[in-house]
């Protein structure tokens, strides 16, 4: 029999939710259960700090808690660096303290309040002095993707008909029309998040699971057994069909 695997898609700073799909997988597949997460821990929700914490504690715990790398956690740690950075697959005149991005939220969560007339410099330097060090180190130690049988787990998608080991991190943690809008097959079921949709769903080629979190949606959590996916809700698993 194939041993499940569960995912978790865009997080986006809303610890209650994750509890809840914590809650939900434990109950599908008991407190060992292996689970990979979607990246974008961060930004828009109310906690960032607290989603983390949670990871970190998990991981520390020894949980098999495997954590990939999203668009908004890379965003939050080019800031950090010792000279702030902006990522450049942002739109001009976008930053990371935008109000359409969510990284002004995410320091409210460390305590470090944006207000009018305040300088990058001034920000950076507080939030430098807010954010811990175990913090830090959990956002560079995340993982481009991760692939197992015949499941690709990846925040944003893949370009098509590029090797794996070719795919720029830039393509995995950002990519969106040339990935979506290609109905051919990869050699992998790929699993995804990055682009919210109202609900779960499966393309054939492609399952997408970031139902809007940050927008207050709920988190999606899946299990797969092989190919087949099921999302876990309230009362049990539902097959996520193509």
């Amino acid at each position: 029999m194939t041993q499940p695997l569960y995912a978790i898609g865009d997080i986006h700073g809303q610890p209650g939710m994750l509890e809840t799909a914590l809650t939900r997988i434990e109950a599908d597949g008991g407190p060992n259960a292996r689970i990979v997460f979607l990246g974008d821990y961060t930004d828009r929700g109310p906690d960032s700090r607290a989603v983390i914490d949670r990871l970190i504690q998990g991981q520390k715990e020894g949980r098999d808690w495997i954590t990939l790398q999203g668009n908004h956690d890379r965003m939050f740690s080019l800031f950090l660096e010792e000279y702030p950075q902006n990522d450049e697959r942002l739109l001009v005149g976008y930053h990371w303290l935008h109000e359409r991005i969510g990284g002004i939220e995410t320091l409210a969560a460390y305590g470090v309040n944006v207000v009018e007339g305040d300088r990058i410099y001034q920000v950076h330097a507080k939030a430098r002095a807010a954010v811990p060090q175990q913090h830090l180190d959990f956002l560079n130690a995340l993982k481009p993707y991760h692939q197992e049988g015949d499941l690709l787990f990846v925040h944003a998608g893949i370009r098509p008909g590029v090797a794996l080991q070719d795919q720029t991190t830039d393509d995995l943690i950002w990519i969106r029309q040339e990935f979506l809008n290609d109905p051919r097959p990869h050699p992998w079921l790929v699993v995804h998040g990055h682009t919210p949709v109202k609900q779960a769903e499966h393309r054939g080629n492609r399952i997408n699971l970031d139902q809007g979190a940050g927008y207050g949606h709920p988190l999606a959590c899946a299990v797969f057994e092989g190919r087949d996916c099921f999302l876990l809700t309230d009362t049990g698993r539902e097959p996520l069909l193509p």
